[in-house]
């Protein structure tokens, strides 16, 4: 069919007359055209009709772009001509009634449905399921079998569509940007032709079939999410480092095996390949024993990920890698009163990492007339320690005077002896005769540290 440019019938005015039948036809020759409907004089549901019914026709009859034009204008004919009709109104009280204007109304945009299918193909289209193939290569997590199977796909789409356009040399595929490349080619030979729907017809519809085969190409090219757990892991070369199978389950004794020569990438992939409780253990499990040698920023990544659903083993190992990446999110997690359990793991892990943001966070923790159970603030106290920051040494030095803890007022003497300037060790030092013995050992260990770092007269 046309692209539109030639001039449409004015439907309005109506059609004119049929040709006269050529006089070199001989007597029963058919005119070239019937003559073009005409909108009632007088709109009646009946007359408007049999305008419809001769529109319906001539849609069936249309043969080019041009003679769909006409249609339509025909059909805003009749749109006008239903809206200026006095047609009887349908009873709102009876569903069933009659309703003549919808119906007429119902008719032209059915017959509107069959312009816009019996229009095209057209160039764009060809274009449109090219880009559509180049998303599907780019989007597609592909094997290597899958990769080759895209690549022929791609091969015989080009070598197809170069029978119906010109389509510049492109580079052997060496990877899939090449590939892409090739389709891209393609579209813009395609866009470049000026193909036109009606005199082009047959080539459209022949590179539209070419695009038809390489759908179904990528389509049966094997995708990653094809394969089987299992599948996935060998192609990975994850049970590589196995020189036999005899442990149960293998994919276990290929853990250990990866966490002896710290391939984290291995554990991730395990990790989230293996959706059992049991492998998800032992991955944790692994991480948090290799602790600083696990730190990648993947790795980093999937924990901290589970650590946001406040997951106390990622939380754990987050400490032990001493990932500063996770500090934002632990902070937040602080005073978290209701949850002791949590804070407890959210505390070391805070203190394992360094965190200097911590610290006032932590302070508030001690106070005896907050919500903080007896059980956690010890463990506040020692993270404020693991820190080493001397911005918690008043704190503690408040908590080893002040708290009714023996537990809380020991851990405060540990963590000041961590910090170790001479100002945190002389404030445990003084508890030397302190009737709780926790307290007094921290004493103890605060005056030989004392005396050590005395200058020799």
């Amino acid at each position: 069919m046309s692209n539109g440019d030639d001039d449409p019938a004015d439907a309005s005015e109506g059609a004119d007359a049929a040709d006269d039948a050529e006089e070199a036809g001989g007597a029963g020759e058919s005119t070239d055209a019937a003559a073009a409907p005409t909108l009632p004089d007088e709109a009646t549901e009946e007359s408007l009709t049999e305008y419809l019914d001769e529109i319906a026709d001539r849609l069936d009859s249309a043969e080019t772009e041009a003679d769909l034009d006409d249609i339509d204008a025909l059909l805003d004919d009749a749109e006008e001509g239903v809206a200026e009709a006095d047609l009887p109104e349908p009873d709102e009280d009876d569903e069933d009634a009659d309703d003549p204007r919808g119906d007429l109304e119902d008719r032209i945009a059915e017959l509107r449905d069959g312009v816009e299918e019996a229009r095209g193909p057209y160039a764009e289209d060809v274009v449109d399921a090219i880009e559509a193939a180049v998303s599907t290569l780019e989007d597609t997590e592909w094997t290597a079998d899958g990769r080759d199977d895209a690549a022929d796909a791609v091969d015989a789409f080009v070598e197809e569509a170069s029978e119906s356009v010109a389509v510049d040399a492109f580079p052997e595929h060496e990877s899939l940007d090449d590939l892409v490349a090739a389709l891209d080619a393609v579209a813009e030979a395609v866009a470049d032709a000026g193909l036109d729907p009606d005199d082009d017809a047959e080539t459209i519809a022949a590179l539209l079939d070419a695009t038809d085969g390489l759908e179904a190409g990528l389509d049966d090219a094997e995708e990653w999410d094809d394969l089987e757990t299992h599948e996935q892991l060998r192609a990975q070369e994850y049970y590589d480092v196995l020189g036999h199978y005899k442990d149960f389950p293998v994919e276990w004794a290929a853990l250990k095996e990866h966490e002896k020569r710290g391939n984290v990438d291995m554990i991730l992939l395990a990790l989230d390949s293996l959706q059992s409780d049991f492998m998800e253990r032992h991955c944790l499990e692994a991480f948090e024993r290799m602790g600083k040698r696990g730190k990648t920023e993947a790795s980093v990544e999937e924990l901290l990920g589970r650590a946001e659903k406040r997951n106390q083993p990622a939380i754990r190992i987050l400490g032990k890698m001493a990932a500063d990446e996770a500090t934002e999110t632990l902070v937040e997690y602080v005073p978290e009163d209701s949850n002791p359990q949590l804070q407890k793991v959210v505390f070391k892990a805070l203190g394992e990492i360094g965190a200097a943001e911590a610290v006032q966070p932590l302070a508030n923790q001690l106070d005896p007339e907050g919500d903080t159970e007896d059980l956690v603030r010890p463990h506040a106290a020692r993270a404020l320690g693991l820190i080493g920051d001397t911005r918690a040494i008043d704190p503690l030095t408040d908590a080893l005077a002040e708290d009714d803890s023996d537990d809380v007022r020991a851990a405060a003497g540990w963590a000041l002896r961590q910090i170790g300037t001479r100002e945190a060790l002389e404030a445990v030092a003084e508890y030397g005769d302190e009737h709780s013995f926790i307290v007094s050992t921290e004493a103890e260990k605060a005056e030989r540290a004392l005396d050590e770092t005395a200058p020799t007269a």
